[in-house]
């Protein structure tokens, strides 16, 4: 098995280029990110193309964290600004070769219009990035943690992506997000897997490292991968006070 490490969380002390770096020489195969857009775009292009990790993906900007946003494509009202944070994303993906955006919906009343914003915004964001053959991915994320979160749910983005029919959108299936809203990971995970495009994974139920916790990944992420799965999975968890390095005990023992 091969895995993405996710430097919103792992490394995240260092600027990102270093994180590139850090993550290559600690044995991962792929990284991810948050939100890269204060770091120059060929600073870390050339750190990738320096370790020879691939970018799997980025997320659109989520607005005003300090007002409460947690992404905005799913905000009536708000589209020129949602639509400014896709080609934002789209840009800096294509700029350092990522091969996928997530775009965050918000936190919303879940009502019609909610959703009717959501889709549209969906829509030009995956026509602007098919082009470049960039991924549009989506996320269901637990409301424990994000309440009011637009998108919670498989059976949702599921939907979403049938009635859109954009074959540049997949899910993100998010193991610690979906314990908690779901269960049932692995028979999930097979129904599903045709509209995945990406997987990650943390402890739960505190985000922590995956080797601890509730979820035993050392059984189920060689299920998912007896099932076809060929791609990195991205561990996406907090590495805790003693910092990244620390906590990679898990790395060695997973492979």
């Amino acid at each position: 098995m091969r895995f993405s490490a996710n430097l919103g969380f792992l490394f995240a002390d260092l600027p990102l280029p270093d994180a590139v770096r850090a993550a290559a020489r600690t044995g991962f195969a792929a990284v991810e990110c948050h939100f890269p857009y204060e770091f120059a775009a060929p600073e870390v292009r050339a750190a990738l193309e320096e370790t020879g990790l691939p970018m799997l993906g980025l997320n659109t900007w989520p607005g005003d964290r300090g007002a409460g946003d947690f992404g905005l494509a799913a905000l009536p009202g708000r589209e020129e600004e949602a639509r400014a944070a896709i080609r934002q994303a789209v840009d800096y993906a294509q700029a350092i070769g990522a091969g996928a955006v997530h775009v965050m919906a918000g936190c919303t009343d879940g009502g019609p219009e909610a959703e009717a914003a959501f889709r549209a915004n969906l829509l030009y964001a995956c026509d602007l990035a098919a082009p470049l053959g960039l991924t549009i991915l989506i996320e269901p994320i637990n409301t424990r943690d994000v309440p009011a979160y637009h998108l919670s749910s498989t059976a949702h983005a599921a939907s979403v992506i049938a009635a859109l029919r954009r074959d540049n959108l997949r899910m993100m299936f998010d193991c610690y997000h979906l314990q908690i809203m779901e269960g049932d990971l692995l028979r999930r995970f097979a129904r599903y897997q045709p509209i995945i495009g990406h997987v990650q994974f943390a402890g739960v139920p505190d985000r922590g490292a995956p080797d601890q916790g509730e979820v035993d990944y050392r059984w189920l992420l060689p299920q998912f991968a007896a099932l076809g799965w060929q791609r990195p999975f991205g561990a996406e968890y907090r590495p805790g006070e003693a910092g990244t390095e620390a906590s990679l005990g898990w790395l060695t023992r997973f492979c």
